[in-house]
């Protein structure tokens, strides 16, 4: 595994696909990934996102493209907000998936953490995903 870092980045405008609220964060995100990408035409160049609010509420995500017609599609936008961010990566996300909420809670603990921003999961490939936390 990688060091953490800590990384600057800019906003980002998504559509996003809402969770199932009451249902646990690894139970919303499979569903809510499931619904947003059966409405794109093509998942190929696409840069997904899994966003999360107090440890309770997901946004599964994709960045907008230029290509893109968000009114076109049915989906919300929003932007994720930029700003410093706590970043660990981990490999083969798909095969640890039992990692991911283990890794928030330990940079939520090792960091001073900005509550008003949420956390952030970027699904870099198939292989890599960075998880990210709000830090001061």
């Amino acid at each position: 595994m990688m060091p953490d870092t800590i990384v600057t980045i800019e906003d980002i405008p998504v559509m996003y696909v809402e969770g199932e609220k009451g249902t646990p964060i690894g139970e919303q995100a499979p569903e809510a990934f499931r619904r947003l990408e059966s409405k794109l035409s093509s998942l190929q160049g696409r840069k997904f996102y899994g966003v999360v609010f107090a440890g309770c509420a997901y946004r599964a995500c994709v960045a907008i493209a230029e290509s893109d017609d968000p009114s076109s599609l049915p989906f919300p936008t929003w932007v994720i907000p930029g700003g410093r961010y706590a970043r660990r990566k981990i490999q083969n996300w798909e095969e640890h998936i039992d990692l991911i909420g283990p890794a928030f809670q330990s940079l939520r603990q090792e960091n001073e953490i900005d509550p008003d921003r949420p956390d952030i999961e970027f699904y870099r490939s198939q292989r890599e995903l960075l998880v990210m936390v709000p830090v001061k």
